[in-house]
């Protein structure tokens, strides 16, 4: 590996020789611009703006604009004699607990190698004493015109370096957190504790970027002049607006994809969905009871309707009856009789009205 800066390690009178190399590289795709309409690079070129023409690499150098607008050239002659220790030096400060540090100040990740053979007996110390102290080196060095903090471990036989922003780079997380009042009740902590449980742990070594992954098919497709595959259709499911309901199903899943069985104990949703469906139950008894009610007078109506039908019915009949018995004398008895007959009907008629 190529070493990208070369130094020593300060720790306390040792000095350590020691090559910086790039602990981490990008694997992503990079991509160059072009013009859509016939595929040509599109390329920067830099022009002075007082000749205006295009200069070349080696005649650009660095400035410091000030206030007022004017340039006051940099030279890296004038950056090499920085009145800093740790110019050419990691100056190692204290030695800290690992999680003393906080994940959101680590930055870029670097190896120390010993530089020479006389670099390794110091190199092997330092190693060891960090591995039994259970304790990370916190120290202070330059790089690309700059003082940086660094952060010391042992990873396998080799010390490994991670660039730390500085305390006041790091922004407090005001305004992220929710700003309404949250219950948090202990079944739910209890099926996250459990869909925790169920996920469990993960080999580093098996996760891989898919996304590179489908974009070099993608590019495949391209170039053998075939259509790029098609995306899955996404899955468009609803709102979910029970967290119970949302971790059990989560739970189970995450079972049922290593091969468990999918069931999940002490499931106070269950208990929760009985004492919901009571008021429903409630509620259609209360319904049914009021349709009852509601067809009862129905049908109270239509006796009462047909009731006073009928007892006009027979009022008319009675009249009919009383008329023609004193216009024809023939059957006058019998005819009388029948109006005797509805005589109650008639009297039975005022009471039916008040009703």
């Amino acid at each position: 590996m190529r070493s990208i800066w070369n130094g020593a390690i300060s720790f306390g009178l040792v000095s350590i020789p020691i090559k910086l190399v790039n602990a981490t590289e990008s694997h992503s795709i990079s991509f160059r611009q072009i013009h859509t309409e016939d595929g040509g690079r599109i390329r920067y070129r830099k022009f002075c703006e007082l000749e205006d023409r295009e200069v070349t690499t080696s005649e650009i150098g660095k400035g410091y604009e000030d206030a007022d607008g004017s340039i006051i050239p940099i030279t890296d002659e004038d950056l090499s004699h920085l009145p800093l220790p740790t110019a050419r030096t990691i100056e190692i400060v204290a030695f800290v607990p690992a999680d003393r540090i906080d994940p959101l100040q680590m930055d870029a990740a670097y190896y120390l190698a010993a530089s020479g053979a006389p670099a390794a007996k110091p190199y092997t110390l330092l190693r060891e004493a960090l591995k039994r102290s259970h304790k990370v080196a916190i120290a202070k060095f330059a790089l690309r015109g700059r003082e940086r903090l660094g952060m010391l471990r042992v990873v396998g036989d080799a010390i490994a370096m991670h660039g730390l922003l500085w305390p006041d780079e790091v922004r407090a997380p005001e305004g992220v957190a929710p700003d309404t009042d949250v219950t948090v009740r202990d079944k739910e902590l209890d099926l996250a504790d459990a869909l925790m449980d169920t996920l469990g742990e993960v080999d580093l070594e098996d996760l891989h970027d898919e996304y590179r992954e489908a974009v070099e098919e993608v590019i495949a497709a391209k170039a053998a002049g075939e259509a790029p595959p098609e995306s899955p259709e996404p899955a468009t499911g609803g709102k979910v607006l029970d967290l119970m309901a949302a971790l059990e199903s989560s739970v189970r899943a995450a079972k049922e994809s290593r091969g468990e069985e999918a069931e999940v104990h002490d499931l106070p949703q269950r208990k929760r969905s009985a004492s919901r469906a009571a008021p429903k139950e409630t509620g259609t008894k209360k319904s049914t009871s009021t349709a009852k009610k509601t067809a009862a007078k129905k049908a109270a109506a239509k006796k009462t309707t047909g009731t006073k039908a009928t007892g006009a019915k027979k009022s008319t009949a009675a009249s009919a009856s009383s008329s023609s018995s004193s216009s024809s004398g023939k059957g006058g008895t019998t005819k009388k009789a029948a109006a005797t007959k509805k005589t109650p009907a008639k009297k039975a008629a005022p009471r039916k009205r008040s009703a």
